[in-house]
């Protein structure tokens, strides 16, 4: 996912531009931090506590030059407009936030209007079309039978989530004013995977067919999460 999003940073931004990038339900700060090492004024809202000590503590660890181009405030991501002036970045990402959201339209709303005009919007969501696909490689009928007809899943962690489908935030995105420009499968091949597999030695040539696989049909459409980027008008 990381290399799609650079993908369509340096493909919509001009090289050396340092961006203002705002990352909603940033987590530990993987991306956030990456972003600032790369040079971008970063600013993360998280409103679990203990993720926001992860990433204060990650922050702490980078050089000063990078400490100073990010910061982490803690918040609820539904309440950007609390926090910032509408139009105050240029990419704004939203990943893996979208599943524990009960409506999220309203949410979306207020990340298109933290936009600047022609910025970036970078969704990660569970892939609604495709919640048949892990019970039923894992043999699990009954489980896969079900989910054909509802996008409700529970996830890894044991909690109750939902999933979207790519024709709905397609019409949401649309109607906040930033259309989807362009979408991407991720875990094409390997959601299955158990927590705590080890990383194998062809780890590159795996990235490798994961990112072909994401961005080829019929492949990316049955992938666990889809990656949608949204550009404001």
């Amino acid at each position: 996912m990381a290399r799609q999003l650079d993908e369509q940073i340096v493909g919509r931004f001009p090289v050396g531009r340092r961006l203002r990038v705002l990352d909603v339900g940033m987590g530990q700060g993987t991306q956030a931090l990456r972003l600032a090492r790369a040079g971008h004024q970063v600013t993360g809202l998280e409103q679990d506590a203990t993720m926001v000590a992860v990433a204060r503590e990650s922050l702490a660890g980078e050089p000063e030059g990078i400490r100073e181009r990010m910061r982490i405030i803690e918040g609820d991501g539904r309440d950007t407009g609390v926090h910032f002036l509408p139009g105050s970045f240029d990419v704004v990402l939203c990943h893996g936030v979208l599943m524990y959201v009960e409506e999220p339209d309203p949410l979306l709303a207020g990340l298109a209007r933290m936009l600047a005009p022609g910025g970036l919007l970078s969704l990660l969501v569970r892939n609604g079309d495709a919640l048949a696909i892990r019970p039923g490689l894992s043999g699990d009928w009954s489980g896969a039978l079900a989910a054909f007809d509802t996008v409700s899943y529970r996830n890894r962690l044991g909690l109750d989530v939902r999933a979207d489908r790519l024709k709905d935030l397609t019409s949401t995105l649309a109607g906040i004013g930033a259309p989807l420009h362009t979408w991407y499968g991720v875990r094409v091949f390997t959601d299955t995977a158990a927590d705590g597999t080890e990383v194998p030695a062809d780890v590159e040539t795996l990235l490798a067919v994961e990112e072909k696989a994401g961005r080829t049909d019929p492949y990316r459409g049955v992938a666990a999460l889809l990656h949608l980027c949204g550009v404001r008008g």
